[in-house]
């Protein structure tokens, strides 16, 4: 009699699983956390081996979140109230090793009436070289349709580092960032190449004719800015409508920067940081005629990722501070900006010791923290 309702119990959740297309809940955990501010409660809303690396967070209209899971090309719904986890069917195949995979996610603003949701990822060729792209689709019944390729970042190379990957719509423009590729370094300085870039494209794929490299000789026209490494972070300010910007330094100088349009960032001829050895980059210097300093830069290097302002009213006394996950040093990173300069930070969620992905507000107010193993928290005022 026991095996027999054992055997009914297991076919049963097999059923279950076949029905409801793999959904998957987190048990509730709650602990308390500190910040200068405020006591906070952190809940656990999703804790799956499916969701390994959190790059990107964003929110449907109706409250439910869209997850990238980086490590294996993955996109997941999760309802962040019952803390159901649903694969996204469809997705694109991409490459998995070491940054490749699925990127970033963002839903348009006007989703309501266009339905498009816009992701990067990486992908590689029939001759294993591979590169970034950014894709458009539609979502229906949790499978991914209508999809459309709107950027290919140039050249192809073959090792799988620094993809950048960011993305941020903003008046009908899309923008785009792109790493450098780690070991092709100078590459961030040639615009005849995608690497090392913040790209402007029209939200459909076209270039805009008014780029600042459109007419240029040899010059990719989607470009925008250069001279950068490898920019996880993107945002516009709420107030300004300026674009926002944060990349890795090598060892120290992570830099928080403005992006406007034309400028050089300076990597790699102007660093506040050292190469991994313990050498200069390059000669070794910080500033160049020509060449923007970063509005703040961090020494030691915190590996920044994600990044928002919040906006919300759930946290009076954090409105218009940026939000940067933080990787190397395992926080969250609270910076108050005053006329765009930063005159204070603050790392909050040390205690959970675990590499900080991805940050975002959600329409409820509360911030959302996605974690490297799989975690993603909801954090809300105690």
């Amino acid at each position: 009699m026991r095996y027999q309702f054992f055997r009914i119990s297991i076919l049963s959740t097999i059923l279950s699983i076949l029905i409801y297309g793999c959904a998957m809940k987190s048990e509730p955990i709650t602990f308390a956390a500190t910040s200068e501010s405020y006591e906070l409660k952190v809940e656990v809303i999703a804790d799956s081996s499916h969701i390994r690396i959190p790059f990107a967070m964003a929110f449907l209209p109706d409250g439910k979140m869209l997850v990238t899971n980086r490590a294996d090309g993955k996109i997941f719904q999760l309802d962040v109230n019952d803390r159901e986890l649903t694969e996204i069917k469809d997705v694109p195949k991409t490459l998995e090793n070491r940054d490749a995979g699925m990127q970033d996610i963002i839903v348009h603003p006007n989703y309501k009436e266009n339905g498009w949701i816009y992701f990067s990822y990486v992908e590689m060729r029939a001759d294993s070289l591979n590169t970034m792209v950014v894709e458009r689709a539609q979502l229906k019944n949790n499978k991914m349709t209508d999809r459309e390729k709107l950027f290919t970042a140039l050249p192809y190379y073959k090792e799988p580092n620094h993809f950048g990957g960011r993305l941020i719509l903003k008046d009908g423009y899309l923008f785009i960032t792109m790493g450098d590729r780690y070991d092709l370094k100078d590459s961030a300085q040639l615009l005849s190449n995608h690497l090392g870039k913040v790209m402007r494209i029209y939200e459909d794929g076209r270039i805009p004719p008014d780029n600042p490299f459109a007419n240029a000789k040899n010059a990719k026209p989607e470009i925008w800015s250069y001279g950068h490494r490898n920019a996880q972070g993107l945002t516009l300010h709420p107030q300004t409508g300026e674009l926002w910007e944060h990349e890795h330094g090598p060892k120290g100088g992570d830099e928080i920067n403005i992006i406007n349009p034309g400028l050089n960032y300076g990597w790699p001829v102007i660093c506040h940081g050292i190469d991994y050895d313990g050498k200069p980059i390059g000669m070794g210097i910080k500033e160049k005629e020509g060449m923007q300093q970063p509005l703040y830069f961090y020494l030691p290097s915190i590996a920044p990722s994600g990044m928002t302002f919040y906006t919300g009213d759930k946290f009076p006394k954090w409105k218009g501070n940026l939000f940067i996950g933080a990787m190397a040093l395992r926080h969250l990173n609270r910076v108050v900006v005053e006329n765009n300069k930063v005159i204070h930070e603050e790392r909050i969620l040390k205690e959970l010791n675990k590499r900080v992905r991805s940050v975002a507000q959600g329409p409820d107010g509360y911030l959302y923290v996605g974690v490297d193993g799989g975690k993603i928290l909801r954090v809300s005022p105690k």
